[in-house]
């Protein structure tokens, strides 16, 4: 399969305007976002819309977060993710003892050469596994804050790149399990989605009940990680009308105006929902944003920003509920206001 990008279109671009993607750059990423998936599946059997979840936030630039109950594959996942882009990866189990340091690395003095030298973390990595992050402490999450949001972390007053791409996918099991710390909303802001894997259906499980039982086998890679930065490039160029923008603004507006949220999806959560859109739409071979593809990707984008007033949680409510009965309310246009 070749899976070389395609050349850019060599056709004038108005002042103002971006340059527009050509049907092969289009098709080109549809289709290595087919080849990931299907290599992905080899090992998550039967839960493709969580793979290609992950996937289209790979590509937008995000970051992502599974939550579940332990044993559903959350980390198989993020290992098989690893698997396919041939790229360097790394795996943080989080513990209590886990230090800030033991995530971004440390300076320690050299002696003979009488200066500080950095030794850098398993952060610096182009796919980072942050496994069952939520039982570190609160001061080790903090340590992912400036590196999830900029790319980069700053030891001693000296700023170190982490490099492109960069992907951090975290495992977390529910906060009702022993030992667990609740993420801080700043953390949870940072993620581009959160879903969860669930457990397999009954085919499912007969398919890897009878797979290869001879132990976790590596997944070749699929694509490399010029594949994932060109096609980020492309994403960026993906057409959003007004009409689209315009509704996703007001699916953000309406989660701040609800009467059971205290704290509504923040301006951070808006353009990861239209990001993520745009690299839905390539990989479904178009080039423009649709307003189902922001109806399709409002929960898993925006249900972990909210945070919701205390009678609220009392009597039940959640936030997938709040987000469901927005989308019932806010009309989504007609068009997508392509020409």
């Amino acid at each position: 399969m070749n899976l070389q990008a395609p050349a850019a279109t060599q056709a004038a671009v108005a002042p103002g305007h971006q340059e527009a993607l050509s049907a092969d750059q289009t098709q080109w990423v549809a289709q290595v976002f087919r080849a990931c998936a299907g290599a992905i599946e080899q090992t998550i059997h039967g839960k493709r819309r969580v793979i290609e979840l992950v996937l289209a936030s790979v590509l937008a630039g995000g970051h992502v977060l599974l939550e579940d109950v332990p044993g559903t594959g959350k980390t198989a996942l993020a290992r098989a993710l690893g698997q396919v882009v041939q790229g360097t990866s790394s795996r943080i189990q989080f513990t209590p003892d886990l230090l800030p340091g033991d995530v971004t690395g440390v300076s320690v003095f050299d002696q003979r050469a009488g200066v500080f030298e950095f030794h850098a973390g398993p952060i610096f990595a182009n796919i980072v596994l942050a496994d069952e992050i939520n039982r570190a402490s609160p001061k080790t999450q903090s340590a992912l804050l400036e590196v999830m949001e900029e790319g980069h972390v700053t030891i001693d007053g000296k700023t170190h790149d982490v490099g492109s791409p960069f992907l951090v996918i975290a495992t977390q099991n529910p906060v009702e399990q022993a030992g667990t710390y609740r993420l801080p909303e700043a953390q949870l802001d940072r993620f581009m989605i959160k879903t969860s894997i669930g457990y397999p259906d009954e085919a499912a499980m007969v398919r890897i009940l009878q797979g290869d039982r001879s132990g976790n086998a590596p997944l070749k890679p699929v694509v490399t990680t010029n594949t994932i930065t060109q096609a980020q490039d492309f994403v960026r160029k993906v057409h959003v009308s007004p009409l689209v923008a315009d509704y996703a603004v007001r699916l953000i507006e309406a989660t701040r105006r609800a009467g059971e949220v205290r704290l509504g999806a923040s301006v951070r959560g808006t353009l990861a929902l239209v990001r993520l859109a745009s690299a839905w739409a390539l990989a479904n071979g178009r080039h423009y944003v649709t307003p189902d593809d922001i109806r399709d990707l409002a929960m898993p984008v925006l249900a972990h920003r909210l945070v919701l007033e205390p009678e609220a949680e009392f009597d039940g409510v959640t936030a997938q509920q709040i987000i469901g009965q927005i989308l019932l309310d806010i009309t989504p246009p007609q068009e997508n206001g392509v020409a």
